[in-house]
């Protein structure tokens, strides 16, 4: 389920031409592309799919995973086009339901939506949307996960794994009131607006010094440290208790019987990876606090291209590929 391996993607992606115009093409590890439009402005182009997620979130999420990757780049996300499928049984309501949520999600965010499709089809078993957004961004604005420096500092914006917290108690109430109690789970309904990076995205972006961001999803922070190590030819060094981990997940690590490598390959939507200049981290910190968002340091990156996790005062090799416990949790839940 989710991403394919960065092999089997690459094989995918070697019939596409080159055309000088493309400053990012299609690139496993990159969630947006870009080209060129005119002088120094680029276009930042990206699309994702939305699939069994909260009814009453869908048209929101469906425009934040997206709106997540342009704010990611370095620009702000303006206008997007939309795609509803569904199968023959599908109400009018429910397409109703989530264009209402879609346009709302849009109206917040500044962003117009331009085109579409939406229809229903034999062969589609469940409502699934897939949206496309496009932003500007000067070339000295543009922000890629391939910008990571030796000595920058490995900076966290959020917490890790919470957004499988969050999900469990929407799509599983008894159990999570089981683990997290009624209070907490109740609790937990109500933070599905944790899951998006435009604001964390865009805040980091206007700070000169913020040299590379990715977002932490499919394979949490395993995949994202990764992708950032590898599209920047460098390695890291990070420390285990500098990684904020919340109780909730401490108590799923518990209940299913997680390692350390699980919870460090979470699916965690909304959350930030980046690279950052040491000269600004005072500043990163400064105007995350300012808005409220939480921000851990959690090491360096580093031209030795070894990839390190101090744990319990000792090296170790930080894991290559992500273990995402994401469907053991939930792959058994019905999602409405």
């Amino acid at each position: 389920m989710g991403k394919l391996p960065p092999e089997r993607l690459k094989e995918l992606l070697n019939c596409i031409s080159e055309d000088p115009r493309v400053i990012v093409p299609p690139t496993s590890g990159f969630d947006s592309g870009v080209h060129l439009i005119d002088g120094d402005r680029y276009l930042v182009v990206s699309t994702d799919p939305c699939i069994r997620v909260p009814g009453v979130w869908f048209g929101w999420l469906l425009i934040h995973y997206v709106a997540s990757d342009i704010a990611l780049f370095g620009a702000k996300p303006e206008f997007c086009t939309i795609t509803l499928l569904g199968p023959p049984s599908t109400k009018q309501k429910v397409f109703l339901r989530i264009m209402r949520q879609a346009c709302s999600a849009a109206d917040d965010l500044g962003m117009t939506i331009v085109t579409g499709h939406t229809g229903t089809y034999e062969g589609v078993f469940e409502v699934l949307g897939v949206c496309t957004a496009y932003g500007f961004v000067h070339k000295a604005g543009l922000i890629t996960p391939g910008g990571a420096r030796p000595g920058d500092f490995v900076v966290c914006v959020k917490p890790i794994g919470l957004e499988v917290a969050i999900n469990l108690a929407l799509f599983d109430r008894n159990l999570a009131e089981k683990i997290f109690g009624t209070h907490r789970t109740r609790e937990l309904t109500n933070l599905v607006n944790m899951q998006t990076c435009v604001k964390s995205a865009s805040l980091l972006a206007q700070i000169p010094g913020v040299h590379a961001m990715h977002d932490a999803t499919e394979g949490g922070l395993v995949a994202a440290l990764n992708e950032v190590a590898e599209a920047s030819d460098v390695g890291f060094m990070v420390e285990m208790d500098k990684i904020r981990v919340p109780e909730e997940v401490k108590k799923l690590k518990d209940y299913f019987r997680l390692s350390d490598e699980q919870v460090l390959s979470m699916s965690s939507t909304g959350t930030v990876v980046a690279a950052v200049s040491a000269s600004v981290t005072d500043r990163v910190e400064e105007i995350m606090q300012q808005n409220g968002i939480e921000v851990r340091f959690l090491g360096t990156f580093a031209e030795d291209k070894r990839r390190i996790l101090w744990k319990h005062g000792k090296a170790r090799n930080f894991p290559r590929s992500a273990d995402d416990p994401y469907v053991k949790i939930l792959s058994r839940k019905s999602y409405r």
